[in-house]
């Protein structure tokens, strides 16, 4: 059962930003994108110092240990982003660098497939965090879902549009992404079979979890809600903030 229960929750992220991406016009995705930042930034700190954390130090697992082991994630995922396997420097014809007129059809077998290679690494990643999830506790694992969810919609939606800046066609950019979703399902088998065995090692997976969410919360997504902005705009990220914050502790109430 708690297999079904991987698949269902690596599947749902995948399919959701593809529904979001396919329903919508590339102007309300760009207006929906900055909204959304705000709300997974919420839920991904809410879903790592609420839950995560502390049920990694709840055990016997020595304090030092876990936090070396946090410390250890985050440079990680530093060195992980720094090889632009996480984040990505994309251009296009008419960001005011001066491409030629074809450079969008140059790009699209360049820029594009490793914005799809980093995503597929990413979303196996993200496969093998929900399995530990799972198998540490089944109420964990929805709340750490819900919160790769709230994470995989923004980014999912954002290198759609890329993807359709770089040269690809709605249907195949929907497509590929969909398939790269897919990883995070191979993800979560593998690490259903593979990290099962060694229940030792859940606190420690949690923790680098928790590292994982952190870091994009505060590095990659935080950041980019940092301007200047009249008063009614900022209320409003700090709103969609609280809310992301907010479904984290309803969801865990009613798991509960």
């Amino acid at each position: 059962m708690t297999l079904a229960y991987i698949v269902v929750a690596t599947l749902v992220g995948g399919a959701v930003s593809v529904l979001v991406a396919a329903s919508l016009t590339l102007a309300m995705l760009a207006r929906l994108v900055k909204n959304l930042v705000s709300l997974s930034a919420g839920v991904l700190l809410a879903t790592a110092l609420l839950n995560m954390l502390p049920e990694a130090f709840e055990g016997a697992t020595d304090p030092h240990r876990l936090f070396a082991t946090l410390l250890g994630g985050l440079l990680f995922f530093f060195l992980l982003e720094k090889a632009e396997l996480y984040r990505h420097t994309h251009h296009h014809e008419g960001d005011g660098h001066h491409h030629d007129h074809h450079f969008d059809e140059q790009q699209a077998g360049q820029g594009g497939w490793s914005v799809l290679m980093g995503d597929s690494i990413h979303n196996f990643c993200d496969g093998v965090i929900i399995a530990a999830a799972f198998l540490t506790d089944t109420r964990l694992g929805v709340v750490t879902a819900l919160a790769i969810v709230a994470h995989e919609v923004p980014q999912e939606v954002g290198d759609y549009i890329v993807l359709l800046n770089a040269g690809f066609s709605r249907a195949k950019a929907l497509l590929y992404n969909a398939l790269s979703g897919l990883a995070a399902v191979a993800g979560g088998v593998l690490g259903y079979f593979v990290v099962g065995p060694w229940e030792d090692l859940f606190p420690y997976l949690l923790v680098v979890a928790a590292s994982s969410f952190i870091y994009v919360a505060v590095a990659d997504l935080i950041p980019q809600l940092q301007q200047r902005m009249p008063l009614k705009d900022t209320a409003a990220q700090l709103a969609w903030l609280a809310a992301g914050m907010g479904i984290v502790v309803a969801v865990v109430g009613l798991a509960h």
